[in-house]
């Protein structure tokens, strides 16, 4: 579990194909790795990947062809958002992140408006309902609040600090980002469609 709340900028430096799988290879050493073990849970741009191999500057974990199939980013070297698992007395500063990313949005529209910019993400349309104006939505692991939706794009304002700690000031139009949607929200929509199917 995580909170969306990003602990470092990593490099993905490597990547090796293992069959249909990869292996990452990333430089981290300003995530802080002395308290990271084998098996350990890692947020790589919003996708849990678990930990293989650690040294005081980088980690490496396998990400599988199923995880590759529904992700982006994580087949190319370059920057990437990082965070540690959740403690149970961390603060809880983002939202509730599982790390299990829903879909892949593309951005259409990424401009500054005054000291902030603006955020425009065409989602897939079966994840469009778990999004609302002023709920929570994680966009390459980052926790962000919706500011507008309209049919299955919704916009987000990001303030100075999240692009400056994040890779986020890095997209353009057509950049493909992990989305996951609020976990509560899916679990009520599993439960709605449970009472149906009685």
């Amino acid at each position: 579990m995580f909170t969306g709340i990003i602990q470092a900028v990593g490099r993905i430096e490597s990547v090796k194909p293992q069959g249909k799988d990869v292996c990452l290879s990333i430089t981290a050493e300003a995530l802080g790795l002395a308290d990271v073990a084998l098996g350990d849970s890692i947020a790589v741009n919003g996708v849990c990947l678990t930990v293989e191999q650690v040294s005081p500057k980088s980690f490496q974990v396998h990400v599988s062809a199923e995880t590759l199939n529904c992700t982006a980013g994580l087949d190319v070297a370059g920057a990437v958002n990082l965070e540690k698992a959740l403690r149970l007395a961390d603060r809880l500063g983002g939202h509730l992140v599982s790390g299990h990313v829903d879909g892949v949005g593309v951005v259409t529209r990424f401009e500054a408006v005054g000291d902030c910019w603006m955020l425009v993400v065409q989602a897939q349309h079966a994840l469009s309902r778990y999004i609302a104006v002023k709920g929570s939505i994680t966009l390459n692991g980052v926790s962000l609040t919706v500011n507008q939706i309209a049919q299955d794009t919704f916009s987000i304002n990001l303030i100075p600090h999240t692009l400056q700690m994040t890779n986020l000031k890095n997209l353009q139009p057509g950049s493909r980002v992990n989305l996951e949607v609020d976990l509560i929200a899916r679990y009520l929509d599993r439960m709605q469609q449970w009472e149906t199917e009685k």
